[in-house]
């Protein structure tokens, strides 16, 4: 990823807000780079447990095959970021979720772009992500 994010016009944008907690703060004094893909996927599961029925959560899992991350700014120990997010389109059994991740003045700290794959809970198996589940979030 080169270009700034920012979320096309069809899809839901579930925001979350995000403070530096003891230990978050590394050598350098700022919010450590492995905090950000902590909160990467803290919005991404706040954002599935938001929009997917009760009943179908306990049916599906989620994981991670690939994380791409563009680091701009350092968020200071006092700073609260705003993180959106926002899936693209399906692939079979994958969504990429863009996570964008900006500081009190806007600016963009991190960006993120993940490759995310259903998995049926009671197979462990790869799943294709139903249309369903695709329309819940755009």
């Amino acid at each position: 990823m080169t270009k700034l994010l920012e979320p096309p016009e069809d899809r839901q944008v579930f925001a979350r807000t995000f403070a530096p907690v003891d230990g978050d703060i590394d050598a350098n004094g700022h919010v450590n780079n492995v905090v950000y893909l902590g909160w990467v996927q803290d919005i991404a599961i706040a954002h599935w447990e938001s929009r997917a029925p009760a009943d179908e959560q306990s049916k599906w899992a989620w994981v991670v095959m690939r994380h791409e991350i563009d680091y701009r700014r350092a968020l200071m120990p006092g700073e609260t970021a705003r993180a959106r997010t926002w899936v693209g389109e399906r692939r079979g059994p994958r969504f990429d979720r863009y996570v964008r991740i900006d500081g009190p003045d806007g600016q963009m700290c991190a960006q993120t772009r993940s490759e995310w794959v259903l998995i049926d809970a009671a197979t462990k198996r790869p799943a294709r992500v139903p249309e369903w589940m695709e329309t819940m979030f755009t």
